[in-house]
């Protein structure tokens, strides 16, 4: 595990409200989204993403798959345009199967805890309400396409100690 300082970052994304087993209806929106920034001449300014903007295991998740950009630019439909957060990260690089992530996310937990940080992230009725999570997939599944060989790497944003 490390901790970086990121920049803002503009991207376009779709969002949607799912749960644990219907994960597909966001995940498999990514080349629709690539797509769209291809027939329009957006240039991808890294590797796709989701980012969690809601967690609750047990009945609904609110994630948004998306693709960063060079600059702002203007969504159409549900593709929308957003700014990753500048901040402090906690980032870590997870090779192997996706389903291992749930693991790797726990030990996070446990690190920032020792280290006596804390997550942009809220408690609500709802939910955990995160300020910036990031799941950022660094393989492409038709190049490779044994999971076991993806990297995935893991970015969450600390909470600003100069924010209550």
């Amino acid at each position: 595990m490390d901790i970086i300082e990121r920049q803002a970052q503009p991207y376009v994304g779709i969002t949607a409200s799912i749960t644990m087993t219907t994960f597909g209806k966001i995940a498999d929106r990514i080349p629709e989204i690539a797509g769209w920034m291809a027939a329009n001449g957006v240039e991808i300014a890294g590797p796709p993403f989701l980012r969690y903007h809601l967690i609750d295991m047990e009945r609904e998740l609110v994630v948004e798959a998306g693709f960063p950009t060079t600059g702002r630019v203007d969504g159409e439909g549900e593709i929308t345009p957003g700014v990753l957060p500048a901040g402090r990260y906690v980032t870590h690089t997870h090779h192997g199967h996706p389903d291992q992530l749930g693991d790797v996310i726990d030990e996070m937990h446990a690190w920032v805890a020792g280290r006596g940080l804390s997550w942009d992230m809220e408690q609500t009725p709802d939910g955990e309400r995160w300020g910036c999570r990031l799941e950022v997939y660094h393989t492409h599944p038709g190049q490779e396409p044994d999971p076991n060989n993806w990297d995935t790497q893991l970015l969450f944003r600390l909470k600003d100690p100069a924010r209550p």
